[in-house]
């Protein structure tokens, strides 16, 4: 069980919001304004934050970007406006790990926020903070990877994927699992983007991409990371 504090102003997405994370297994509190969201943020110090952009009495940017002032490293989801380009982008240079924009459908939002609290290692189920596979090291809270003590450049959606497989202990992940788990698709998009991620991420952390020991193809089912 994780703790979730939801800064919205809209109460009855508000409620929604909290009764579905609530059966989900969460402890979840709600603010209805920036103010008070921000003090609450400060006082129940939560393992992920959940955050309107449009606020009253404070806006969510300035929210954001005082808990960051402050040194407060909880994961934060944002939630934009359809179509406002310039909000994501915002809210990523103040140091928000992911979004889901309004309208957005329940189901989407509920896994967004597992696989960031899985990903980023809050939260009372969530993984070890290091973990280590053959000559690879995996920071979480520090989204930081190094091979042989040295950093690797991986872009996010390629440290999410990594992620995605690590967690998976073994097990194989589908090319559509990992398509609405790390890029956030519902529909059963028919896609190259795994694939294509999958070689690259290969080429930066295998010893030989051609042909890999960590991040193996299973025929007709998808991946599965061997450690």
């Amino acid at each position: 069980m994780s703790r979730i504090l939801i800064v919205e102003d809209n109460p009855d997405l508000a409620f929604g919001l909290r009764n579905n994370l609530e059966i989900e297994g969460h402890e979840v509190d709600v603010a209805e304004d920036g103010e008070s969201g921000l003090d609450r943020a400060r006082d129940m110090d939560p393992e992920l934050l959940i955050l309107d952009l449009m606020l009253p009495k404070l806006s969510g940017y300035k929210v954001l970007k005082t808990l960051r002032e402050e040194g407060r490293e909880m994961p934060v989801l944002i939630l934009t406006a359809k179509g406002e380009e310039t909000d994501k982008v915002m809210g990523f240079r103040l140091g928000a790990d992911d979004y889901v924009t309004k309208p957005f459908g329940l189901l989407e939002l509920l896994a967004r926020v597992e696989a960031l609290l899985r990903r980023t290692g809050w939260g009372a189920g969530a993984k070890q903070d290091v973990e280590r596979f053959g000559d690879i090291e995996l920071e979480r809270h520090a989204r930081r990877v190094r091979r042989n003590g040295q950093d690797v450049a991986l872009t996010p959606k390629e440290y999410d994927l990594l992620v995605a497989l690590l967690d998976r202990d073994g097990a194989v992940a589908s090319r559509l699992e990992l398509m609405r788990e790390v890029w956030g698709h519902r529909a059963a998009v028919v896609s190259r983007t795994v694939d294509t991620h999958v070689a690259e991420l290969r080429r930066k952390i295998e010893d030989d991409a051609s042909s890999p020991r960590h991040i193996l193809t299973v025929r007709k089912a998808g991946y599965r990371l061997e450690r």
